[in-house]
């Protein structure tokens, strides 16, 4: 009876210290990262990117060189009304796997909407909705369609 009664026991405490230990993790109050627009510049390449400050934790980046008509975008969300091309050697920065590439002219409704308006439709996995920027970072967007479009360094 010893060999049955010493493992039930200890099956149930094991139990009731994991329940314990869920209800404590459920009531302490748990940071949610804060996604923001930023810009980076590694030489002449300019970076938009929306994600985590200071993390590797990005949903979507676009680059562009001064001077160009179109931008590259990366990431897990897809602006609506970009065109996707295949590319089958380009490496994607935020995984470095393969990347499908996808491109869209920095002319493009969903661009300018984003530094006129603070709004971009993009598609992701849950479905299709909205990314916001305040005004700080409306003239971040602004600034890098104006660096990418015209040139400017």
């Amino acid at each position: 009876m010893f060999k049955v009664l010493v493992p039930a026991v200890a099956a149930i405490g094991l139990a009731a210290f994991a329940a314990q230990s869920r209800v404590s993790a459920a009531d302490q109050d748990v940071d949610v990262p804060v996604m923001s627009w930023s810009v980076h510049h590694e030489g002449a390449l300019a970076k938009l990117a929306y994600g985590v400050p200071y993390s590797d934790q990005l949903a979507l980046m676009i680059t562009c060189m001064p001077g160009d008509a179109v931008a590259e975008v990366y990431g897990d969300v897809q602006i609506e009304g970009a065109r996707l091309t295949r590319a089958s050697l380009t490496i994607d920065p935020l995984s470095g796997g393969e990347a499908e590439e996808t491109e869209i002219a920095l002319s493009n409704p969903a661009l300018t909407s984003l530094a006129n308006r603070g709004r971009m439709t993009v598609m992701g996995d849950s479905g299709r909705f909205q990314l916001a920027a305040d005004r700080d970072e409306r003239r971040l967007v602004s600034d890098f369609l104006s660096y990418c479009s015209a040139g400017q360094a």
